[in-house]
């Protein structure tokens, strides 16, 4: 049987121990992703979503219970942070917070550049790169960062972080701030990362819409643990759960629960618009 990419079990963490503003981000949380997977993990604010991905790659080491990234124990003091930061991509919910380039093909070049690698390889990734996220290479690649949108800038940082050629891209609110044409760009981008590069993607999202167009799995956090794990048609069609995390719903699965309010029978898990669509038009019809 083929060994999860990634494993935690009974993860923990707390900030500020042993002082009054002492906080428990994180209690005994255990999850499991196979490579391959696209996961989301969704929750209220405050429940623990950040400080868990911040484990992934090592930005923050475990205090208690363990982190296995492919096959490698996080708390190991051995462990080589930067080797795994190769393999574990990590995309901030400001591009800001990664970008610091003066021209755009210089940012992206900087990974391969400190992993010394011939300059040929290095240009190859970075082409490879801001291609594959939508920037043309030969009109991006001397731009100055500072001039362009955010659009642009969060394309910028996933680039960053493609040149790596990391196994697992992990993503914290990857569309915050984005005009909708934009959203539906990166969200295309990062599906097509997933389904034919092979890339695992792991991403934080308040946005039910791009978790239900993008996620195999969804894990639910709750007051810093993992309450609830599934796909999205059941976690959507779970209202109660909804209810009691304070977690919205994409708007499609909004309007079936309204109708069901109304008595209608219908079923909420429809969760995709043309599902959703299908079960109004057999309401229609009936």
């Amino acid at each position: 049987m083929k060994q999860p990419i990634l494993i935690t079990e009974n993860l923990s963490h707390v900030y500020m121990k042993g002082t009054p503003l002492e906080h428990r981000a994180l209690d005994e949380v255990s999850i499991q992703i196979e490579e391959g997977e696209c996961i989301a993990i969704i929750g209220h604010t405050g429940s623990g979503k950040s400080t868990l991905i911040q484990h992934f790659n090592g930005l923050i080491r475990p205090q208690s219970g363990t982190v296995i990234v492919n096959g490698k124990n996080v708390s190991d003091p051995k462990l080589d942070v930067k080797a795994l930061r190769r393999e574990v991509g990590l995309v901030f919910q400001n591009p800001e917070d990664q970008i610091f380039e003066k021209l755009v093909g210089d940012d992206v070049a900087y990974g391969p550049f400190k992993m010394k690698l011939p300059l040929e390889e290095v240009r190859r990734r970075v082409e490879w790169a801001m291609e594959l996220v939508g920037l043309s290479f030969q009109e991006m690649k001397d731009r100055p960062t500072f001039a362009l949108s955010g659009g642009q800038k969060r394309k910028v940082a996933l680039a960053g972080v493609l040149s790596l050629q990391p196994k697992v891209l992990v993503l914290d609110e990857p569309t915050a701030g984005l005009d909708p044409r934009s959203r539906n760009e990166l969200l295309e981008r990062i599906k097509r990362l997933n389904t034919q590069e092979g890339l695992t993607v792991i991403f934080v999202s308040h946005n039910m819409e791009e978790v239900a167009h993008l996620a195999d799995r969804v894990y639910v956090m709750g007051q810093g643990k993992a309450v609830c794990e599934g796909t999205p048609r059941s976690i959507f069609g779970n209202q109660e759960l909804l209810r009691a995390h304070h977690i919205g719903t994409p708007q499609s699965v909004d309007i079936l629960y309204r109708l069901r309010q109304e008595g209608y029978l219908v079923n909420p898990g429809a969760y995709a618009v043309e599902e959703a669509a299908d079960e109004i038009v057999k309401l229609i019809g009936r």
